[in-house]
């Protein structure tokens, strides 16, 4: 739901994120143009990276932005994407692009603060934000918490970079040899990255900005179109039911964005009480007490393997 309604409410139009399971080329051809690459994973500060940090004026040309702020690294990772693609079909819009004009300038920390005090970016990603049942008292995460991060790799000037808020620079993988399609250079780089972690570790995502599936389908159909083809040939009712397809999916989630930001609490209220006065809340209590120390357990002799 983040994927795409993010992209609606700051503006952006021509793209769309789309999760993927493999950086396959065939799955990633068939996807279009990919702008870019969003990677998340376990954060580990133990575990080896590739690449060089420009942390010169040779990286002035890049736009990106230190994340300064906890749980923003998803639209920081999106930002920094978005803000350094020149391609025809994406549009920033117009807050995103006095955004970037504004602070383009800035080095990477005054943009991350810039961002950070967006009141626009601001609204936006607490839109997405889950309603919280009660308020808790913030705790930094201690070593054995686990920590998810989310990073970006993307071409630029024909080399392939990683931009991580958390480094001091973008991260230089290499030149992209010409006639290449970049993702094949930013496959290994990502698995090579996963390796590093243990066998059993598969906290892993992988989404990639795309242009807008809708648009895309609609330009095929457009070109078939003046072709001679009609709504009754059999490629343009395939390519009908990509639009139509993509429509019912935005509309599932927006439904499912609604429920997750709903306030569930006045609901919860009334069936504990419910529960009480049938005499089934200390049962229901005890048993989820009882689950709950198994999967301590559980976890703690994971650990200790």
């Amino acid at each position: 739901m983040y994927r795409i309604n993010f992209f609606h409410f700051t503006g952006v139009e021509g793209a769309q994120v789309e999760e993927i399971w493999s950086l396959d080329e065939e799955l990633l051809s068939s996807l279009g143009p990919v702008h870019g690459l969003i990677f998340l994973f376990k954060w580990n500060p133990d575990v080896q990276r590739d690449g060089k940090v420009v942390t010169d004026g040779s990286g002035d040309h890049i736009y990106f932005a230190k994340q300064v702020i906890n749980n923003a690294c998803a639209t920081q990772a999106i930002i920094n994407i978005l803000a350094n693609v020149d391609h025809e079909d994406v549009k920033l819009g117009s807050s995103l692009t006095e955004l970037k004009d504004f602070t383009m300038s800035f080095d990477p920390q005054m943009k991350g603060l810039s961002i950070s005090n967006s009141q626009h970016i601001r609204s936006v990603h607490n839109t997405f934000a889950r309603q919280q049942l009660f308020e808790f008292d913030q705790k930094s995460a201690q070593k054995d918490d686990d920590v998810f991060h989310f990073v970006g790799y993307l071409p630029i000037n024909g080399r392939l970079y990683e931009l991580d808020g958390l480094q001091e620079g973008p991260i230089d993988h290499g030149p992209i040899p010409p006639n290449s399609n970049w993702t094949s250079i930013g496959k290994p780089v990502i698995e090579q990255r996963i390796s590093r972690y243990a066998a059993d570790e598969i906290h892993f995502n992988l989404m990639a900005i795309i242009t807008d599936q809708i648009v895309q389908a609609q330009r095929k159909i457009d070109l078939l179109k003046e072709a001679g083809l009609t709504d009754e040939s059999d490629e343009v009712k395939e390519l009908l039911d990509t639009v139509n397809a993509e429509k019912v999916k935005r509309e599932k989630f927006k439904t499912e964005n609604i429920r997750r930001r709903h306030n569930y609490l006045p609901f919860i209220v009334e069936l504990l009480k419910t529960l009480a006065s049938e005499g089934k809340l200390v049962d229901i209590v005890a048993e989820a007490k009882e689950k709950t120390e198994e999967r301590q357990k559980a976890k703690k002799r994971k650990t200790a393997a």
